[in-house]
């Protein structure tokens, strides 16, 4: 064996830490990089692969096929995701990565897997810097991706983000493994091809993906530093209550101004359960409606900005179409504790249903707080509102570590 496939190798065994899952995924897209990672992880792990298709391009179907006989002659088991779409406006790459995560989630859960592993090299690492570097972003964006991910309950692994991809395709040559092309990645209308050719035009330079992946580290770390600053800073001028966030008014003022934006984004992303986080110039609207002591409504989160306190809660009119039985999550966060039926439902309490609680008041929390708070209902009838005071019976949770802000100030 080589000193280079005993390198990727070592990687390969530990590419998910020190803590053995049981079978695990690979996203498997036909390329030299999947690829790679398919037949490296093969050699240490229990594997399901799975493709998507985007239904983008006709080639697709057929780099499935080819990825479904290459993980039969592995003896790996195989699925093909579709995304099924319309016609499709803005960023055609974003739109189609974030289905491809949201698709790949679903399906690692069906599949009880809790670990999926993705194919991102340094070269990806050093092209996301540079189309960030584009749109002006900061430490937050220019830390570029992260060796592993947590998205919708599945921890993404990318086990070679520090190998480049040619390291990857010479693994592949050695050892007569085959891969396919993608055509798009010729196409100069994306971005991401403008960064490859950006990058290759840097080389001169000593600007390689290497020394860009290194910048990204260095930045990360910078990052972490920050986010341990904003979770002592909510030590200190926050709390949670019952769902809601609510700070001391003239303390979050007086932070630090990339403390405060930092500190509210993870506010409303952890209320709203959003991946990301909303528009600068929306979030400079709420943080002047705060100054001026207005409340606002922003990324599906009430902002009730009073003398003493600033409470982020959840808005009524973002949940009023989330319904789901009592053994489900709902709003992807609460967790209903009493009597299941199949004849019960969960949805937001409203107005309809807050003016069936006769002792509300006594909850100490505000009409906004409630009109959002989950309600079981059998039909159009209010059995019980546990945030509101109705129904001893009922208790309604924050599931999982969904309470422990802290910890997600420290994650995200």
């Amino acid at each position: 064996m080589s000193t280079q496939d005993a390198f990727l190798h070592h990687f390969a065994e530990h590419a998910f830490g020190l803590d053995r899952p049981g079978k695990v995924g690979v996203a498997v897209s036909g390329g030299g990089d999947s690829m790679a990672v398919l037949h490296l992880l093969t050699k240490f792990w229990d594997v399901e692969a799975v493709t998507v298709d985007h239904r983008l391009r006709a080639e697709a179907a057929e780099e499935a096929e080819f990825v479904a006989a290459s993980c039969a002659k592995l003896g790996v088991p195989h699925h093909v995701l579709v995304w099924r779409h319309g016609k499709i406006t803005g960023n055609l790459q974003d739109a189609a990565r974030r289905a491809r995560y949201d698709l790949i989630a679903k399906w690692a859960k069906r599949r009880g897997l809790a670990h999926v592993a993705l194919g991102h090299t340094a070269d990806d690492q050093a092209e996301t810097f540079l189309m960030r570097l584009a749109r002006q972003s900061g430490v937050d964006g220019l830390s570029g991706m992260k060796p592993r991910r947590k998205m919708a309950g599945i921890t993404f692994h990318r086990p070679f983000l520090s190998f480049q991809r040619q390291e990857l395709r010479s693994y592949l040559r050695r050892h007569d493994i085959a891969w396919i092309e993608d055509p798009s990645n010729a196409d100069e209308r994306f971005d991401r091809i403008k960064a490859r050719r950006a990058l290759a035009a840097l080389a001169p330079l000593g600007i390689g993906p290497d020394e860009l992946s290194g910048v990204a580290h260095n930045l990360q770390m910078e990052r972490s530093a920050l986010r341990h600053c904003t979770a002592a800073e909510f030590a200190r001028i926050g709390a949670v209550d019952r769902g809601d966030l609510v700070f001391e008014a003239r303390e979050l003022a007086r932070l630090h101004p990339e403390i405060n934006r930092r500190l509210l984004i993870a506010a409303l992303r952890w209320i709203s359960e959003a991946d990301y986080a909303p528009r600068a110039e929306a979030l400079i609207k709420l943080q002047t409606a705060i100054r001026h002591g207005k409340s606002h409504t922003l990324h599906g989160c009430r902002i009730l900005t009073q003398k003493k306190t600033v409470r982020i809660t959840r808005e009524a009119r973002a949940v009023r179409d989330t319904e789901c039985g009592t053994r489900q999550l709902w709003d992807g966060r609460w967790k209903l504790r009493g009597p299941h039926s199949r004849t019960l439902r969960v949805r937001a309490l409203g107005a309809a249903g807050l003016a069936q609680c006769p002792d509300r008041k006594r909850s100490g929390l505000p009409r906004a707080s409630l009109l959002a708070s989950p309600g079981i209902w059998h039909d159009n009838n209010l059995v019980a509102a546990p945030l509101a005071n109705m129904g001893d019976i009922w208790r309604a949770e924050l599931a999982g570590n969904r309470d422990d802000f802290a910890s997600f100030l420290l994650s995200h």
